[in-house]
């Protein structure tokens, strides 16, 4: 098969039947879309060369750099595009949260801003975050980008709607599948193969995968950030379930051990969220059903995200002291303090207040004499031990109050009397007219 361009390769990915000895399924043939083979590694390929191509030419003429609001894959596949085609890219985000990611953008030389967004995926309503901003600016007449605006790009959706869709139905030999299950990101995936696989057969059911609260699975949104804008459509799908961090890396080494498939944490999800809505199904069927889901990307990006969460898997001794090991009993019996109670217990008690927001948040807006310790870091120094004196009372602060839960949870545990969530993050305290400065 010979092309003239790389990007004449993306698409006609395969589809390929998991053996039923690893699933379980007694009724129904799963399917996974390969979704890794695309030539920059991902999904998003399709997505960003469809929004790009076309505005490639006057770009070029007019100088414009390509940019996007990504931390993942939709960047690099631009950064990838940009260079092909002589031009720059830059990535703003508010974290670059897997460090393979982050130095293989700058490999492909790509810019990266990092802003003080509040949470992983943008929220247009959210007029005061700074991401949004940005976004608002980016679509300003006269603005000299190329602007892909993967939130907000029908191109998106339509890369899957004319592509990744018809390539499953044609592989199926014309039929579709009964269902469909994919993790949600930007939805433009999801939307436009729902939309193909639902023009085919109306039957078709579409099953929405999103990440637990303040869980981190790389390209999923979690049950935070599941807003109704642009292109997520909560109309899609039949129903939207959460999958944990540990459960895509779970359904990830299926995969991988298993299937021989090189899937990242995103595929592992997909498959793990799959098998579990199936399998109540399939125990009630008594004829043959089909079901596909996507795998985003590979694995190879996601080994530092491996050994935080589970360090074993790379033959390194499990951490001691990890909110991976807390139960949800020890979660839910974390000391958490309101906002107002809050205000009291600092003005008399003078704890330790640590915000472990990102470095750009903490500058923008933070707690009058609160020091900054990135969760990553404090993770790494917690590990260690108790990183003060169990007299120093502590408030931990984050943007809506569950990560520092965990983290008060973890001190519990280690033997602090004295520690404390403060409830709703940093967004309760300003909402609730506290007082905040600026770096």
């Amino acid at each position: 098969m010979r092309y003239d361009s790389i990007t004449e390769a993306i698409g006609n990915t395969p589809l390929v039947r998991i053996d039923p000895a690893v699933h379980g399924l007694r009724h129904i043939d799963l399917y996974a879309k390969l979704e890794m083979l695309n030539p920059f590694g991902s999904v998003k390929d399709r997505a960003a060369w469809n929004m790009a191509r076309s505005r490639l030419p006057g770009a070029r003429e007019r100088g414009e750099a390509i940019v996007e609001l990504s931390s993942g894959n939709t960047a690099k596949a631009l950064a990838v595009i940009a260079g092909m085609h002589g031009l720059s890219f830059k990535s703003v985000t508010n974290r670059m949260r897997i460090p393979e990611v982050k130095d293989l953008l700058l490999l492909l030389g790509a810019e990266i801003e990092e802003l003080p967004g509040r949470s992983e995926c943008l929220d247009p309503t959210d007029t005061e975050d700074p991401l949004t901003l940005f976004h608002q600016r980016l679509n300003e007449s006269g603005s000299a980008h190329l602007h892909t605006d993967q939130y907000f790009n029908a191109l998106n959706t339509e890369a899957h709607e004319s592509g990744t869709g018809p390539e499953i139905v044609a592989d199926l030999d014309g039929r579709a599948p009964d269902w469909f299950v994919a993790c949600v990101g930007t939805a433009g995936s999801s939307t436009g193969v729902a939309r193909a696989l639902r023009a085919h057969d109306p039957a078709v059911r579409v099953i929405g995968l999103v990440g637990e609260k303040s869980d981190f699975i790389p390209g999923i949104r979690n049950v935070d950030e599941v807003h109704e804008v642009g292109l997520f459509d909560p109309a899609t799908y039949e129903t939207i379930e959460s999958v944990g961090a540990d459960d895509a890396i779970d359904g990830m080494l299926t995969l991988v051990r298993r299937c021989g498939i090189l899937a990242g944490p995103t595929g592992g999800a997909a498959y793990h969220g799959t098998v579990r809505h199936l399998r109540p199904v399939d125990a009630q069927l008594r004829e043959r059903r089909t079901a596909v889901f996507i795998v985003c990307d590979r694995v190879e990006s996601y080994l530092g995200y491996v050994k935080q969460r589970r360090p074993e898997l790379l033959s390194r001794p499990p951490a001691r002291n990890s909110v991976s090991a807390l139960t949800g009993d020890e979660v839910r019996a974390a000391q958490v303090i309101e906002v107002a109670d809050a205000q009291k217990w600092i003005a008399a008690e003078r704890p330790l207040v640590i915000d472990l927001r990102s470095s750009f948040a903490y500058a923008a807006l933070h707690i009058d004499g609160s020091v900054n310790i990135v969760d990553e870091l404090f993770d790494e120094v917690v590990r260690g031990g108790l990183p003060f004196g169990k007299r120093q009372p502590v408030l931990l602060a984050c943007p809506v109050g569950e990560q520092s839960a965990r983290y008060a949870a973890l001190l519990t545990r280690m033997g602090h009397p004295d520690v404390r969530s403060l409830a709703g993050g940093i967004i309760a305290w300003r909402d609730a007219g506290a007082p905040l400065v600026r770096d």
